[in-house]
């Protein structure tokens, strides 16, 4: 078991106890890496931790579309655009894409998915799909 976790809403703590110190979680995500194993792991010159993830490390805050992209503004302070082909629908009806050129796993928090929903429509035969000017994209299942 780690030190630090981080819960399914994007909050870290460290021993039981809720960070704060927006630096310091953002010098965490900054060395953030994944393992070979899928494990979460936070990799400093002088030192390496594993982190215990409950769901996603990097968390969807909200969403903005502009001039047909889709601006993810994530759980650690950076903004960047929507790989919307890499869309995907987990248990419960949760959405996740891919950030940080495709490296991690990103899950929607409650208020992006809803703000994302505005912009998907359904095909009965294929399912819901984001609709943008440059294509469909369709949602996939989860895969971590």
């Amino acid at each position: 078991m780690s030190d630090i976790r981080i819960d399914k809403d994007g909050k870290w703590y460290f021993r039981g106890a809720e960070m704060i110190r927006r630096d310091i979680i953002r010098y965490f995500y900054e060395h953030l890496k994944l393992d070979a194993e899928g494990r979460y792991k936070i990799e400093i010159p002088s030192d390496s931790c594993y982190v215990e993830v409950e769901d996603t490390a990097f968390v969807v805050k909200s969403v903005d579309v502009k001039d047909d992209e889709v601006i993810l503004y994530l759980s650690d302070d950076s903004q960047e655009v929507l790989d919307p082909s890499t869309l995907m629908v987990g248990d419960n009806n949760v959405l996740y894409c891919r950030v940080k050129k495709g490296q991690f796993p990103a899950r929607f928090s409650r208020s992006s998915y809803y703000q994302l929903t505005a912009y998907l429509d359904y095909d009965e035969g294929k399912g819901f799909y984001l609709n943008l000017a440059h294509g469909q994209f369709f949602l996939n299942a989860f895969e971590s």
